[in-house]
């Protein structure tokens, strides 16, 4: 394969990953619950929204939109490559904040009967984690603030949750002990913030 022809296919592809709108930016201090409020006030109405809805804590919702894009609202996930040059794909049809797969989104979208919901929209992912949670919940009987579990839940899917497939990827159960440690951690901050008023 030509230099310029690899060179082409680069810069394609580099091209075709950017949104242009700038909404893909994150916020600056991923670490701090209050900080993330301060800057994103759109944010905490968001998470006050589908916690009002679902039930499900602000904090649980920070923590897992923090493990599946780091706040990136057009996250993807990465290419599969050919011979080591040639994209042949994505990994899976995650995208978004809440890295909601197409065949998910398309359940949310009928059942909570919002057709114009967008990944991409702080609002829309809140409300679609808190959907997905609540429905843990009643399914699976893990409760709404339970940040480990319903992250298992949300990345095994259900029915590989109730199977136990977690079980079998230690590399996982760390991840999820990662998520509710987390969503511990602002769930404090958010205590003590003005940001977080009426979130915890």
């Amino acid at each position: 394969m030509s230099r310029i022809f690899r060179a082409f296919l680069v810069l394609f592809v580099l091209s075709s990953c950017g949104g242009g709108t700038g909404y893909g930016t994150p916020p600056r201090e991923l670490d701090n619950a209050c900080a993330i409020l301060d800057e994103r006030p759109e944010y905490a109405r968001a998470f006050r929204a589908s916690e009002r809805r679902w039930g499900v804590p602000a904090h649980v919702q920070m923590a897992t939109i923090y493990q599946e894009s780091k706040f990136v609202s057009d996250a993807r996930t990465p290419y599969r490559w050919s011979l080591g040059v040639i994209p042949t794909g994505r990994i899976s049809s995650a995208y978004g904040y809440s890295q909601a797969l197409d065949g998910t989104w398309e359940e949310y979208l009928a059942d909570s009967r919002r057709h114009g919901a967008r990944r991409t929209d702080i609002h829309d992912a809140a409300d679609f984690i808190g959907w997905y949670m609540a429905q843990s919940t009643e399914r699976l009987g893990i409760a709404r603030d339970d940040a480990r579990n319903q992250y298992l839940a949300y990345h095994e899917g259900r029915t590989g949750f109730a199977r136990g497939s977690h079980t079998a990827k230690p590399w996982l159960v760390r991840v999820a002990g990662d998520v509710d440690a987390r969503a511990a951690r602002y769930r404090a901050q958010l205590g003590t913030c003005r940001a977080g008023r009426g979130l915890v």
